[in-house]
């Protein structure tokens, strides 16, 4: 009797999953999750994602029980107790997923190494994390893209793998459980945002099918328009893998105007994972350096953190991010450029912050996002700088947005609410709310200076 283990990582779910589906040719199957002590003592492991996988694992063992199976988890280093099951059940083979940081990496290799060494053998699924894996398309002479467009012309031309259904049956041998973990059992301590969103594989397909259903016809027009909130809202789901990226790009590929620029969008994804297969200090140091001389304020810092800058519309997204534990792309953008270009604060200040809080919290897309906004990425144009003003009156013309999070500016009807600084002085003294820790053209003098005078600033 053959007897396999699946280990999952980010790919919680049933349906289109490689790792899952290959494990179950053998006949019996061990569906294992691992609560990794080296990733639940860092700085990653933090409040909203835990409660997330929290639900993510319930929820997967729901629907591997629907097939005669069960979640199996276990805790501690990952190699030691795949290496102990497999041993304690005569496993021959180990699934896993590819991934792209450097933890991954090392975790893969000491797997196969620790299992090889005991006469068995790791198996590592490609395009499981993402629609196509990286490496798989390069430019000549490199080893990856560096320029996103074309990147998105290959990718668009590769073709994708087949998606495959959730498994009709598996069988388990007889093995312990062990108990599906609460959020206190994986980040005790800390608060979870109050509209945090539901995790776990049945939830991602619900929203997909809602998304898919009729709003994504409307992308293109509708995604960067703040208070409609025209996205997805698929990010957290594709993070942990409750849904597959490969299934929502082929899904999604249905021929109208906003299905292809979501599409688009979800390819940035695949992008960003391919430059940090390549490049994995990209988490943490400059991808294309300027030799910034970043600014030291903590006051500054903690204006931003906190949504008191006295600039409405990056208040409101910073305040979105503590009660969702999400935030709208644009206004991604926007608090980053304000941040890293209006301040000239350091982006690694900036993305330790949102991994702090993000529910999609992914170190490809987290950080190499930040590097494009502080343009030390992969941005064709590092010296742009975004006005929060301009960008508040094209993306929230009506104010609507700044009026859902900032509750002190909730009366300031229309644009007005995008400057309150100019009401009247005694109406002004009523508000709860700052002055604007900077002045706009002094933060982007001060940002062309630093960046040097044969690189001006570009505002939008």
């Amino acid at each position: 009797m053959s007897v396999a283990i699946a280990l999952f990582t980010r790919d919680l779910r049933v349906h289109d999953n490689p790792v899952l589906h290959a494990a179950s040719g053998a006949d019996r199957v061990i569906p294992l999750f691992v609560l990794d002590d080296t990733i639940l003592g860092s700085r990653f492991n933090r409040p909203n994602r835990a409660a997330f996988l929290a639900d993510c694992l319930r929820d997967l063992d729901a629907g591997l029980r629907g097939a005669g199976g069960r979640l199996v988890v276990r805790r501690g280093d990952v190699t030691e107790e795949v290496a102990r099951l497999a041993r304690e059940h005569g496993a021959a083979e180990v699934h896993v997923a590819a991934d792209v940081s450097a933890y991954s990496h090392r975790r893969e290799n000491a797997l196969r190494d620790r299992l090889a060494a005991e006469g068995r053998r790791l198996h590592v699924h490609d395009a499981v994390t993402t629609a196509v894996p990286p490496g798989a398309i390069v430019p000549d002479g490199r080893d990856h893209f560096s320029v996103y467009s074309p990147y998105f012309r290959r990718w668009s031309a590769t073709g994708k793998r087949a998606v495959l259904p959730a498994p009709a049956r598996l069988a388990l041998p007889r093995v312990r459980q062990g108990g599906l973990p609460r959020r206190a059992d994986i980040c005790p301590g800390g608060e979870v945002a109050p509209e945090l969103p539901e995790g776990g594989e049945r939830a991602g397909r619900a929203l997909l099918e809602r998304w898919l259903a009729g709003p994504v016809r409307d992308y293109g027009t509708a995604r960067d328009d703040l208070a409609a909130d025209g996205t997805s809202r698929l990010s957290a789901h594709l993070h942990f893998g409750t849904l597959s990226p490969t299934e929502v790009v082929v899904r999604a590929a249905t021929g109208s105007a906003g299905a292809a620029e979501f599409v688009r969008q979800v390819a940035w994804r695949d992008f960003h994972h391919q430059v940090l297969a390549a490049r994995p200090r990209a988490a943490s140091e400059d991808y294309r350096t300027h030799r910034d001389r970043w600014r030291r304020s903590e006051r500054d810092f903690t204006a931003w953190r906190e949504g008191r800058t006295g600039y409405p519309v990056v208040d409101a997204g910073m305040r979105q991010l503590r009660r969702e534990g999400w935030l709208h792309n644009r206004a991604r953008l926007i608090v980053g450029s304000f941040l890293t270009k209006t301040l000239y604060l350091d982006w690694r200040w900036g993305a330790r912050h949102f991994m702090d809080l993000l529910v999609d919290g992914d170190v490809a897309n987290n950080q190499l996002n930040w590097q494009w906004i502080a343009g030390t990425g992969t941005d064709s144009r590092p010296n742009r700088v975004l006005n929060p003003l301009l960008q508040a009156r094209r993306y929230d013309p009506e104010g609507d947005y700044v009026r859902r999070y900032v509750p002190e500016l909730a009366e300031i009807a229309g644009a007005a609410v995008h400057e309150p600084w100019k009401l009247p002085a005694e109406r002004r003294a009523r508000l709860d709310y700052p002055e604007p820790i900077v002045d706009l053209r002094e933060g982007a003098d001060r940002f062309r200076t630093a960046r040097g005078k044969r690189a001006p600033a570009r505002v939008s």
